[in-house]
């Protein structure tokens, strides 16, 4: 049975751990050539293109700063001499950091926004002229920060809000391409990343999962596979959507 994803080509940015691993090789399950991207760990980015190769799917790693255009330049010279075309690309690479408004400095702004936000255009519009006339998708993953922001959340929640916003732009200035772009925004997610962030303290687990209707925190492979339905040709109609993926979670 041919896979829904067969034949087509995927770069993941911010592939090597949390919600990008799983959405690598949920593409890469669905038949994709995935492209995992990272920027410091390349040890963590081999062993998710291991993964791959172990069930039989094909992956390779690349590294670069995506906030910085060179870098950028870099790594999609390096796409170039392995494909001749892109079909799916996943800005999955973000930072996460909360800052009291009485903290708020320009470095923590410029950082933020730098890889949020100027990163994900850098990438895309690095991408476009790898699209073939048959178009293709574009994922953008944000967060439920961007329209339920929590205190101490300014820079980060701005971000994410940053996001939406040129998701939706975007949907419409590539539409006429066949390019979808479409945002999925997950809530709290199990990661090291989330575990590391001093964010998901016992009490604020307890709020949360209070206030979750499924009743639990999320999964990586829960994003994933929205991701992997909007890369695939049964979301053939879907365009400039924002997808909250927080089990119901309205806080």
């Amino acid at each position: 049975m041919t896979k829904a994803l067969e034949g087509r080509t995927a770069l993941v940015t911010g592939a090597s751990g949390g919600i990008g691993a799983a959405i690598a090789k949920a593409l890469a399950a669905g038949g994709a050539t995935v492209i995992v991207h990272y920027r410091g760990n390349p040890q963590k980015a081999d062993q998710v293109v291991a993964e791959i190769a172990a069930t039989g799917g094909k992956a390779w790693p690349a590294s670069a700063d995506i906030a910085d255009p060179e870098a950028i330049a870099g790594l999609f010279a390096a796409i170039g001499q392995r494909h001749d075309r892109l079909d799916i690309v996943v800005n999955g690479a973000g930072v996460f950091a909360a800052h009291p408004l009485s903290a708020v400095t320009a470095e923590h702004f410029n950082h933020l926004f730098g890889i949020n936000v100027l990163g994900l255009l850098l990438v895309t519009q690095a991408a476009l002229p790898l699209f073939g006339d048959d178009g293709g998708s574009i994922i953008n993953i944000g967060s439920l920060s961007g329209s339920m922001a929590s205190p101490g959340q300014s820079i980060y929640a701005g971000t994410k809000g940053a996001v939406d916003a040129i998701t939706r732009s975007l949907s419409k200035e590539l539409g006429p391409r066949r390019i979808r772009v479409n945002a999925v925004n997950p809530g709290a997610v199990e990661t090291p990343g989330l575990d590391g962030s001093g964010f998901m303290s016992a009490s604020m687990r307890e709020r949360i999962l209070a206030s979750t209707p499924l009743g639990r925190i999320g999964q990586p492979d829960d994003v994933a596979s929205i991701v992997t339905f909007l890369a695939s040709d049964a979301a053939r109609w879907v365009n400039g959507q924002i997808i909250l993926a927080a089990g119901g979670l309205t806080y």
